[in-house]
């Protein structure tokens, strides 16, 4: 090996690199307060960067639709306008919806809750009796019933009781509570306007970090960062547009099918059903479970009428709306949707199955165009990976086979016009 000043150098910044991982690996408690203290600090701006990007995609909508359009598209004053009355726009919805939860489905929710325990008095017998005349031709299953003996009073003391503990509980932790509470609030309000900076400049900032990438990475690197960025940005957009108009249709649906057959908590459960749709796959199940117990509390069969109702919506938009509407817009297939929801829900919870599938649409897009990078490279067909010319020979002997086909019906058809025409003749003679 020859030691020149450019291999010295190398093997400087090899020790040095091997040094610091050792003493990282040794003093790892220390290495990962400091990184929770860093995320700790960032952490508002982050928030802040996800509340910029979601507020975006209206804002944009926005934009395009009402003041690029094509009569104020060449006037000075829209466009001097468009940023700052879209982002106030697009403001003013978020607030009517978050309006909109909490003073139609929130109130709803609360005198639900504060009639279940009356609802749960008069249910249980009610169940019991219909269980009974359910199971009335089975004596052992009826001699079962009889024997139970709930007691709805002990069971609201102890529940009562439950509540109380933890009041008291509660009460003794009033203070960290309301610390957190004032922390969050805190943290909320810098990323708000952290967001509205970030939307109000977007152009600016982006011509400034590109500035940053071609004065420090090479044109190949930053064009590879730019086009992963660009990808980025299409898969969340995709996916969140498709999400949110998929779960406002399921949600209308079944306010419209649950007053046509008169289910009680009409309104509660759509909007509950759609706003759990967001969540993939799973989401609308839990809507499910929940419209189906507040539902059994007033009336068993219905609640079964619900379940089954449920089912038939449920296959009406995964077969006809969700592939018109949301399709392939995040460009991944099923089963790797379904793990992306899986590892996601497993890591992050709720948050982890919505931004998963992006990231994970992301990686298999970067991952299938490095694949077929590859496959050109080596003369292969992007199909099925077979060497071109074989493809090619496969793609001719297949047409050669379709060609003989179709002239061996046309030979059929030739002859059978020849004995038509022949027999036609020899009746004409007689």
């Amino acid at each position: 090996m020859n030691l020149d000043r450019e291999n010295m150098r190398k093997i400087k910044e090899l020790i040095l690199f091997t040094i610091i991982v050792l003493i990282a690996l040794w003093n790892y408690g220390i290495i990962i307060d400091a990184v929770v203290f860093v995320f700790g600090i960032i952490f508002p701006f982050l928030l802040g960067g996800g509340i910029a990007f979601v507020l975006n995609v209206p804002m944009n909508f926005m934009e395009e639709k009402v003041f690029y359009n094509r009569w104020l598209k060449n006037k000075k004053i829209a466009n001097r306008l468009a940023r700052p009355v879209s982002l106030v726009l697009t403001l003013l919805i978020v607030i009517g919806v978050v309006a909109l939860v909490m003073f139609v489905v929130i109130p709803e929710l609360t005198r639900t809750i504060l009639s279940l325990g009356i609802t749960i008095r008069d249910f249980v017998p009610e169940a019991q009796r219909f269980l009974e005349e359910l199971f009335t031709d089975n004596s052992e299953i009826s001699a079962w019933l009889d024997s139970l003996n709930l007691n709805v009073d002990r069971i609201m003391e102890s529940a009562v009781g439950f509540f109380q503990n933890g009041a008291g509980n509660i009460l003794n932790s009033t203070m960290s509570a309301i610390g957190s509470i004032v922390s969050g609030v805190t943290t909320f309000v810098i990323a708000f306007v952290f967001a509205c900076y970030v939307l109000l400049q977007k152009e600016k900032l982006r011509v400034q970090v590109q500035k940053v990438m071609y004065a420090f990475l090479s044109e190949k690197r930053v064009e590879w960062c730019l086009e992963v960025c660009s990808l980025t940005n299409r898969s969340f957009t995709n996916f969140l547009t498709g999400q949110c108009v998929e779960a406002l249709i399921l949600g209308m649906m079944f306010f419209v099918v649950m007053n046509i057959f008169s289910m009680p908590y009409s309104l509660l459960v759509s909007v509950l059903i759609a706003f759990t749709a967001l969540i993939p796959i799973f989401g609308a199940f839990i809507g499910c479970f929940v419209g189906a117990l507040l539902i059994l509390m007033v009336d068993p069969l219905q609640a079964v009428g619900f379940i089954i109702m449920f089912l038939v919506l449920q296959q009406i938009e995964g077969n006809l709306i969700y592939p018109k509407v949301v399709g392939r817009s995040v460009g991944l297939p099923s089963i790797w949707v379904l793990a992306a929801v899986t590892i996601g829900g497993s890591l992050m919870g709720i948050v982890g199955m919505l931004i998963f599938i992006p990231i994970v649409s992301v990686v298999y897009n970067l991952f299938r165009a490095s694949v077929y990078k590859h496959l050109r490279k080596k003369h292969r067909n992007i199909k099925n990976g077979q060497p071109e010319k074989e493809a090619a020979r496969a793609a001719e002997r297949k047409r050669a086979a379709g060609a003989q086909e179709e002239t061996a019906a046309d030979d059929i058809i030739a002859e059978d016009a020849e004995g038509h025409e022949r027999k036609q003749n020899t009746d004409e003679r007689q």
